[in-house]
């Protein structure tokens, strides 16, 4: 039985990739993330069916043990903005370094384990083309997110043989649990994904690894994903109403998110078979997860009264 390790286990992507694996019936799983009351109450569900570590990934001597025992690592830890973006070692030391520790303890104890890294399609910065994995990155010293994911996929590339890279676009999950982008740039198209869709993507990843090896995927949804940023906010808004993440966007944060259409996003759909998710089938799982914001979304009509007004042009 392959033995398969995810990091930031206890995250949106994560608990689904847990599951996702669960499904298949033929892994046997190690889940690791910091230990707090918000993970522990994620994980404990699953505390008989998978081998669960409270831990860090900056921690070397925790890793060597965990890497030398597995045979595949999802490396989903990492810090994800508006935190990423306002703090700028941050990421630096958890997805930088991490990943380090965790190259370093394959080169040392277990080169034969393969890393899926999820990565950010960021790097490909203003580009307003269609994107493709060969278009050239664009990175701002400033955004620090970005640059961290930048510099994690050369060290990947230049260390490892066994990986694959997934750049992700803004990943779809509930605002009420998860942090949602809310410093996107309004006027760009933009082809977006959900957190089980990527999750399931990481899961198949493992059955096609020889075909993967080495390679780097744009990991879109598709057509049925593609909208401009401006009508997912406006979509949110009405269906979760306003929050004080999106409140602190606003205030503190550049509209520095990038993201685009991916020319090239049905490459990996080709071989893995991914999407089954959607824009409007986001839209219903929102509403069904919205009851009980009544103020909130009070509150969020003068924000979307001003959004479609731009739409407008008034």
């Amino acid at each position: 039985m392959k033995k398969v390790l995810v990091t930031g286990a206890a995250g949106s992507i994560g608990l689904f990739t847990v599951k996702y694996l669960l499904s298949e019936g033929k892994y046997e799983i190690t889940a690791l993330d910091l230990k707090n009351s918000g993970s522990y109450k994620k994980l404990k569900r699953y505390r008989r069916r998978i081998n669960i570590v409270y831990g860090d990934v900056s921690d070397p001597i925790l890793m060597d043990a965990l890497v030398k025992d597995h045979d595949y690592i999802i490396h989903l830890a990492g810090v994800m903005p508006p935190l990423a973006d306002m703090k700028k070692d941050l990421s630096k030391i958890i997805d930088y370094k991490g990943t380090e520790n965790i190259i370093r303890s394959i080169t040392f104890f277990n080169p034969a384990c393969y890393l899926i890294y999820p990565s950010s399609t960021t790097i490909y910065g203003k580009n307003s083309k269609e994107i493709t994995t060969k278009t050239k990155e664009s990175i701002n010293d400033t955004d620090y997110y970005t640059k961290t994911k930048f510099d994690t996929e050369k060290l990947i590339k230049n260390r490892l043989e066994n990986y694959t890279i997934f750049r992700l676009p803004i990943i779809l999950a509930n605002p009420k649990t998860e942090k949602f982008i809310y410093n996107g740039v309004n006027t760009e198209t933009i082809e977006v994904t959900t957190n089980r869709d990527v999750a399931y993507a990481l899961v198949k990843a493992i059955d096609y690894d020889k075909k993967l090896k080495g390679k780097t995927y744009n990991v879109g949804g598709g057509e049925t994903c593609i909208t401009t940023y401006k009508d997912l906010l406006i979509n949110v808004l009405e269906i979760y109403g306003l929050s004080f993440n999106y409140i602190l966007s606003k205030i503190f944060l550049d509209k520095n998110y990038y993201c685009h259409v991916y020319k090239d996003s049905d490459n990996l759909e080709n071989i893995l078979h991914y999407r089954n998710d959607s824009l409007a089938s986001y839209y219903m799982r929102l509403k069904r997860s919205s009851k009980n914001r009544t103020l909130n979304k009070l509150l969020a009509k003068p924000v979307i009264w001003f959004l479609k007004r731009q739409e407008k042009g008034e």
